[in-house]
């Protein structure tokens, strides 16, 4: 008999809470992976760079362990196809993994833990890629927050409850580490299996160049200070790392703790979208506020498709969607004015743009992309109030005094190459509070 570990947005053998758990059990563990069929039939570009990113770490996860007499089976298919066929293959007692609190992950669960529990097979998940989920940090009477202020002061009150010692040192229980990569010896000894190549999965190589998963301290010291500069490397780039789990969120959160309390907030947001995601899943298709969805939106292609090119005539704007198309990344700063742009000056559905990211962005994660989107179109918890609308000129002379990042990007800006804008702010930002106005009567009138 053996217990097989499920990578999925885990992709390491380091500190990985389920994997420590499996092999922690009485029977050798071999990973699994699954080229989700269901999920890379929906990408259209066969070069998408998240899959090659998959690809290259698994690639190492095997090779590691193949160095260790253990290897990683990887399959390419629907989830409950492949397990049907794993479990004809192998004599499986158990099956371990780290939860996943996407939608579409849980209905797959779901499906796969019953495809087991027909088998009598134990299916076992763990918390690993949140420091807090769910219900852990919640109100008084057990709902969960909306606004992330005194969701963050619980969630710190919560993190100084207990501490415990990892590597020598006190550190709040949640930060424990999982030594799963001291347990190499709990594998299953079995030869090589046969990985899919790209070209077998129906994607070809990208030539993205993704970022380091370390990051100098001094980075994160000096992060409150530096963050909101898109032309400086003053962010830590981590987020495809934190998406796909090739590093741990708990050891990341620690050593930050020490480090800036600024960077640790963000880390904290995305718990809390996270949490949000969770407990409210309809706004992975709408409105966390339901009257924001009788809001009037401007369905115009061609006004999107400028906005996608970066042919908007606001250079900060045109240099943000122009990083976006070049390299899978924008600065956190930029992500919020291009956001604001698409939903308060264009009026255009704040889904399209959340769509778009999806396709485009390396970090892609669902809970904090939907969350960052409603709260640039006010839809969303904790949202600005749909009032609030960015004056991307002003915006610019903030961030982006000197044109040090939009000359990069937008090399034309200042001649006649450079389109004029499409829409005047004061205008727009006058048509954005009458229809926002008149659909959030609507709304809340239907309510």
């Amino acid at each position: 008999m053996i217990a097989i570990f499920w990578l999925r947005r885990d992709l390491r053998l380091f500190d990985n809470h389920g994997l420590y758990q499996a092999l922690q059990g009485p029977l050798p563990v071999l990973p699994l992976f699954i080229f989700d069929s269901e999920i890379l039939g929906h990408l259209a570009d066969k070069k998408d760079a998240r899959v090659n990113f998959i690809h290259r770490e698994l690639e190492g996860l095997k090779r590691l362990l193949e160095d260790n007499g253990s290897t990683v089976f990887v399959a390419n298919g629907k989830p409950t196809a492949v397990w049907e066929h794993l479990l004809d293959s192998y004599p499986v007692g158990a099956v371990y993994c780290n939860h996943d609190y996407e939608p579409y992950a849980i209905a797959r669960d779901a499906a796969v833990e019953q495809l087991l529990a027909a088998r009598n097979i134990p299916f076992h998940s763990y918390k690993d890629h949140v420091i807090f989920e769910q219900l852990e940090v919640a109100k008084a009477d057990g709902t969960p927050y909306t606004v992330f202020t005194p969701y963050s002061k619980v969630w710190r009150r919560k993190l100084a409850e207990a501490f415990v010692p990892v590597e020598g040192i006190q550190a709040p229980a949640a930060f424990r580490h999982f030594p799963s990569e001291q347990c190499m010896d709990r594998f299953l000894v079995t030869p090589p299996c046969p990985m899919p190549t790209l070209p077998e999965i129906g994607f070809e190589p990208s030539v993205t160049v993704f970022p380091e998963k370390s990051v100098n301290q001094g980075l994160i010291r000096n992060y409150d200070q530096t963050r909101n500069i898109p032309a400086v490397q003053g962010t830590t780039r981590l987020g495809v790392h934190f998406r796909f789990g090739t590093i741990s969120i708990r050891e990341k959160a620690r050593k930050a703790m020490g480090l800036n309390d600024i960077f640790l907030n963000e880390l904290i947001w995305r718990d809390f979208y996270a949490m949000i995601l969770a407990n409210f899943p309809h706004v992975a298709t709408r409105a966390f506020r339901p009257e924001y969805d009788a809001i009037a939106w401007r369905h115009d292609e061609k006004d999107f498709m400028k906005w996608c090119t970066g042919r908007t005539g606001y250079p900060i704007v045109d240099a943000g969607m122009r990083e976006l198309n070049a390299t899978g990344y924008m600065h956190n700063r930029v992500r919020m004015i291009v956001a604001s742009f698409l939903t308060k000056h264009l009026l255009i559905d704040w889904r399209w743009g959340e769509a778009y990211f999806a396709e485009k962005l390396l970090d892609f994660d669902l809970a904090s992309n939907n969350g960052g989107w409603q709260w640039a179109a006010g839809s969303g918890t904790d949202a600005a109030p749909y009032f609030r609308i960015f004056n991307p000129t002003e915006q610019q002379k903030k961030f982006d005094p000197d044109f040090k990042y939009i000359r990069r990007w937008v090399p034309e800006y200042g001649t006649s190459a450079y389109p004029q804008p499409m829409v005047d702010h004061k205008i727009a930002r006058e048509r954005c509070l009458e229809v926002y106005k008149e659909g959030l009567a609507f709304g809340k009138k239907q309510s």
